[in-house]
């Protein structure tokens, strides 16, 4: 039996708990626990058969976030100009009673909506991630319509297969090749490239890797295929091609599991490898390996990333690349298969932790990536409301991580707004607050975790006490909920409460069975994961021909140039298409040292990463008059960024590559890599397209 913690010695005893970042991976970890105040090492369990025993080395040296210098103690009231950084400290009630008195100031002069509750992932617990949403529902505040990084993926995923789960993640390791497809798991998903190194090593298998950079995962590829950005779609429908031409396609499995493949077979004959060259960059011999690669090995394991879901294309491309396991038939195979996350395989019962039994769904929902055409008080996102005039924010940092940031800061800098910000640092969203209250880290609070890119749900127990005056947050938004007279009965449950009741009316056992066994596998049967009798269609059947208006999804506020998304898989010229004025295409993907703007103060992370730059190609660097380390400016009709380039001939001529998110200070003029990014929403559902922007780029001088 796995206990919460345990002793190791006279000094030293190791807490049991869950990686709270927004990663697929939620590592199963253990703590070395010094004393009630302070941690030490951080390690992955190794009895956790997904985690493994292995972590990234940003959370394995957690301590330096935990006991950092720079932590918020107090809740603190601003004095200056919003910005300044002049704060004074204040007691938790009278923070509190000054957040609820503008709140109730805001509700009675411009009616409920115009405060909205804005949070995200810097938890992916689910007590304190989505209890802010129980206030919501309770008082009417506008809604929150998650679009900041999901959105496109799960649509483009459950297009095809009719939900959001896939072949049980651990089957990597009894695969014959792996597809890495779209996500640079060794900066972000270190797991993945355990088990797909375990299947090598011991099945011989071979790994393939799709992306636009030769990141770290593509240089451990057997076989990389590198792409310009926003071109899967063409890629995925030239491996088709090659595998209906070369009688690679499993046509009982076609015939039996899916709705057209005669059509798709018919719409494919005209894009050949020639015809995704032309779009994608990669050459004819580089797709047609990639294509035998798949058609040799029935059990091919694809594991689809975020990444190239982050286009204006997204949800278009992840289809189409769902579709090759599909046409092979590797779904009947143990190892076979497609897998993007798990989102759909828990079915927990929020009710008490999100307040869904009062939810008002003639509620207005304001979009999470367009909140500076929001703050700014453009009418077509304000869906013919009032504006907002009060925010509170927890678990993200929109001052750094949104779209079109020029917006952003100028919606922030109203002097008719008033912002709350819970956070455990002085972010650059919380210097703009006009109340900062101190947040405890997942070692200071209970909550329970699901996995996203494996099966588990692990229960994150509170370790240690938290320093100073800090609060979690769901005694930050009871405390409110009191004062505004927000009745529920959640607000009156402690964290365990909330998970032992959940667990319970979802038939998750209770809290006493989670905390004895740390974790509980969710993985469905293997019948069910590889869809052995059939997708969850009315039809039973794959979908090559997704009815996008009505992809099953989490929401159903639709956004985006839906009519125009293709019937069958396809290159959609939805993206940013270079033009003679913005010559290169921008991606902003993940660093190795950061998680979007979190691990931004860690002295480790910050040595590793050193300062923010865009990787060029030599021969683009050329023909700019460009050296290695050299200022460049990068710009677009949302605004300009200077940056230092560094020169690297795994990217292709005219892409560019800033692996983020630096803060917007760490830049010579405050203005961070999302300057440049845009806010327009991705069809079906919304979404932010970060790595599809064009840009012109020239060297800038040096003072």
């Amino acid at each position: 039996m796995n206990r919460p913690v345990r002793d190791v010695g006279s000094a030293v005893r190791i807490g049991a708990t869950a990686c709270p970042h927004d990663c697929p991976s939620t590592c199963a970890l253990e703590v070395e626990i010094l004393d009630d105040r302070t941690i030490g090492r951080v390690h992955g369990a190794k009895d956790n058969d997904y985690t493994a025993g292995v972590i990234c080395a940003k959370v394995a040296r957690y301590a330096e976030r935990e006991h950092h210098a720079q932590r918020l103690l107090h809740p603190l009231r601003r004095k200056g100009t919003k910005g300044s950084g002049e704060f004074e400290r204040i007691s938790w009630d009278d923070a509190l009673d000054l957040v609820a008195e503008k709140f109730l100031k805001a509700e009675q002069s411009h009616g409920a909506e115009s405060v909205w509750p804005y949070y995200y992932a810097g938890t992916m617990g689910l007590v304190m991630r989505d209890g802010i949403n129980r206030l919501r529902h309770v008082k009417k505040y506008s809604g929150f319509h998650s679009t900041i990084c999901v959105n496109p993926a799960y649509a483009g995923f459950a297009a095809g297969i009719g939900r959001i789960a896939g072949v049980d993640p651990r089957e990597m390791a009894k695969s014959d090749l792996i597809v890495i497809w779209g996500t640079n798991a060794v900066n972000t998903q270190v797991n993945v490239m355990t088990h797909a190194v375990r299947a090598r090593k011991e099945r011989g298998a071979k790994i393939a890797a799709v992306d636009i950079y030769m990141n770290d995962t593509m240089e451990h590829a057997d076989l990389p295929v590198l792409v310009k950005p926003g071109t899967d779609g063409a890629l995925a429908c030239a491996v088709m091609h090659c595998l209906f031409r070369d009688g690679r396609a499993d046509w009982d499995y076609l015939e039996k599991y899916t709705d057209a493949p005669r059509e798709l077979e018919a719409h494919l004959r005209m894009r050949d490898p020639a015809w995704a060259a032309a779009i994608t960059g990669a050459p004819v011999e580089t797709i047609e390996e990639f294509a035998r690669l798949i058609g040799g090995h029935k059990r091919s394991f694809f594991r689809l990333g975020y990444g190239f879901s982050r286009s204006r294309n997204g949800a278009a491309n992840m289809h189409a690349a769902s579709c090759i396991p599909a046409v092979t038939g590797a779904w009947q195979y143990e190892g076979g298969g497609a897998f993007h996350i798990s989102a759909d395989i828990y079915q927990l019962n929020k009710t008490l932790i999100e307040g869904l039994d009062v939810w008002d769904r003639s509620v207005r929902m304001l979009d999470q990536s367009r909140i500076g055409a929001i703050l700014t008080g453009e009418r077509e996102v304000l869906h013919g409301g009032g504006p907002v005039r009060a925010l509170i924010i927890q678990n993200t940092n929109p001052v750094s991580v949104a779209p079109d940031q020029n917006k952003v800061k100028q919606g922030f800098a109203r002097d008719d707004l008033f912002v709350c910000v819970h956070e455990q640092f002085m972010t650059e969203t919380a210097l703009m607050a006009d109340v900062v209250l101190p947040a405890t880290t997942f070692l200071e609070h209970d909550d329970i975790y699901r996995g996203g890119g494996h099966q588990y749900l692990i229960l994150g127990p509170k370790l240690v006490e938290p320093p100073g005056e800090c609060r979690n947050n769901h005694e930050v938004i009871s405390g409110l909920a009191e004062r505004l007279g927000a009745k529920h009965r959640g607000f009156d449950m402690t964290p365990r409460e909330l998970i032992d009741q959940m667990l319970q009316v979802s038939k998750r056992g209770t809290l006493a069975e989670l905390e004895a066994n740390r974790w509980l596998d969710c993985q469905p049967s293997f019948r069910q994961s590889h869809y052995l009798d059939g997708f969850p269609w009315p039809d039973r059947k794959f979908r090559f021909k997704p009815d996008w208006e009505n992809v099953p999804f989490r929401s159903p506020y639709k956004s985006g140039p839906v009519a125009e998304m293709p019937k069958l898989p396809d290159h959609w010229t939805a993206i940013e298409q270079p033009d003679g004025e913005h010559p290169f295409r921008l991606a902003t993907s993940p660093a190795r040292g950061f998680l979007n703007s979190t691990f931004n103060e860690t002295p480790t992370s910050l040595a590793q990463e050193q300062r923010p730059t865009v990787m060029v190609h030599p021969d683009d660097a050329r023909a700019y008059g460009i050296a290695d380390g050299d200022y460049v400016v990068l710009g677009n009709k949302r605004g300009e960024v200077r940056l230092h380039a560094k020169l690297f001939a795994g990217v292709r001529r005219e892409v560019l590559i800033a692996e983020s998110i630096w803060p917007n200070s760490a830049y010579a003029d405050g203005c961070g890599i999302n300057t440049v990014t845009g806010a327009d929403p991705i069809a079906p559902y919304g979404g932010a397209a970060f790595h599809d922007n064009r840009v012109w780029m020239r060297k800038a001088r040096a003072d």
